[in-house]
């Protein structure tokens, strides 16, 4: 009866975790390159009260066991990093990755941070940078003089000078792509990290080597979808509920042993 009380105990622990994983989903449905994330849950041990093949008597053995289980864990939070809808912008520092890959940023540390939020903005030295400030890796500047830039689908980066009829070349965006994404660490700020278990970037010109390519005056949109997780929380709302009802009566039914 008491094991009823603690693996209920972690149902509910595990419904909350899911409420929560949910909640962060609907949250960032409007945030740029978002990416859905989802609680992964594991059976606890069991109690092997009688061992499956054990032998019933000289001649016979046991089809089926006798294992109760212990209950459940929370193990991680995966991440799905499906294409999100391309959606049109008027600003032409917006860009977006139509497949494979990750832009490449500088973080203060000298580290390299990774992103798929194409939101960028040009910062006081004329460096493109993110919403945060961070400049991309490759570290294009786009001089002052020009009037406008150009991004091709390789990552190629032009800029239109007065008196210049040519459009001059001033840099070039590069991508990288994991073996395993899911494996990156959520840094916030629409970043990640690498990992040991994401492997180590594979760099390369956008479009090929399986790179996706870089489309300009678009940005990518969460690939949260609203409908299946308002349908998650209803139904992480009833296992909860579940849980709860099995811990009353498991207190009930220890009401009605205490009064014999």
């Amino acid at each position: 009866m008491i094991n009823s009380l603690w693996i209920s105990k972690t149902g509910m622990e595990a419904q909350q975790t899911q409420l929560d994983v949910i909640s962060h989903n609907l949250a960032n449905v409007s945030t740029t390159g978002y990416k859905r994330a989802n609680a992964v849950f594991q059976d606890l041990m069991y109690q092997n009260l009688r061992q499956v093949g054990a032998n019933a008597n000289e001649q016979t053995q046991l089809p089926t066991g006798l294992q109760l289980g212990l209950g459940v864990r929370t193990i991680a939070t995966s991440r799905a990093f499906s294409q999100g809808t391309l959606q049109g912008t008027t600003n032409p520092m917006d860009m977006a990755i139509k497949g494979n890959g990750f832009f490449q940023v500088t973080m203060p540390d000298g580290s390299t941070g990774y992103t798929r939020d194409g939101s960028f903005q040009v910062d006081a030295q004329g460096r493109i940078v993110t919403s945060s400030g961070l400049p991309i890796a490759n570290g294009v500047t786009i001089p002052t003089t020009a009037t406008s830039i150009s991004v091709a689908t390789d990552g190629t980066v032009t800029a239109s000078i007065p008196n210049n009829p040519a459009p001059q070349n001033i840099g070039s965006i590069s991508l990288v792509h994991f073996i395993n994404p899911a494996g990156l660490e959520p840094r916030g700020d629409n970043l990640y990290a690498e990992t040991a278990a994401s492997g180590q970037p594979n760099g390369g010109t956008p479009g090929t080597n399986g790179l996706g390519t870089i489309v300009q005056g678009m940005l990518e949109t969460s690939n949260v979808n609203v409908v299946t997780e308002l349908v998650s929380m209803i139904q992480t709302q009833r296992a909860y509920e579940m849980n709860s009802k099995a811990i009353q009566t498991s207190d009930q039914m220890l009401q009605k042993l205490g009064q014999l």
